[in-house]
């Protein structure tokens, strides 16, 4: 068994934003996320096969959806996004560091 530390080797905000899977499997992805006061571009929205659970473990970040809705999420808030709800990120502080879920 090896352990590992979810803010091992974090990115710095030259490099954008960086996606690292943590563990994989036919039904689950999990993946930590670090953002640096970033955003989805202008018109992009995330239209996924899955469902998503997404937790902020350090930072802030709003999502918005289609529906017009934002939410703000905190360092501890966890939310779960539906499979083909549109979202995109609209903000995050700069170093937010996620836990994201995926379930096929």
């Amino acid at each position: 068994m090896e352990t590992k530390n979810l803010f091992a080797n974090l990115s710095n905000a030259n490099r954008g934003e960086e996606f690292l899977p943590l563990f994989e499997n036919a039904n689950v992805k999990i993946e930590r996320i670090v953002s640096h006061a970033q955003a989805s571009p202008a018109g992009f929205w995330y239209d996924q096969e899955e469902d998503e659970w997404v937790a902020i473990i350090r930072g802030t970040a709003t999502l918005e959806f289609a529906s017009g809705e934002q939410v703000d999420l905190q360092e501890g808030d966890y939310l779960t996004i539906p499979r083909h709800v549109q979202h995109r990120v609209a903000r995050t502080s700069e170093e937010t560091v996620w836990l994201a879920v995926h379930l096929r």
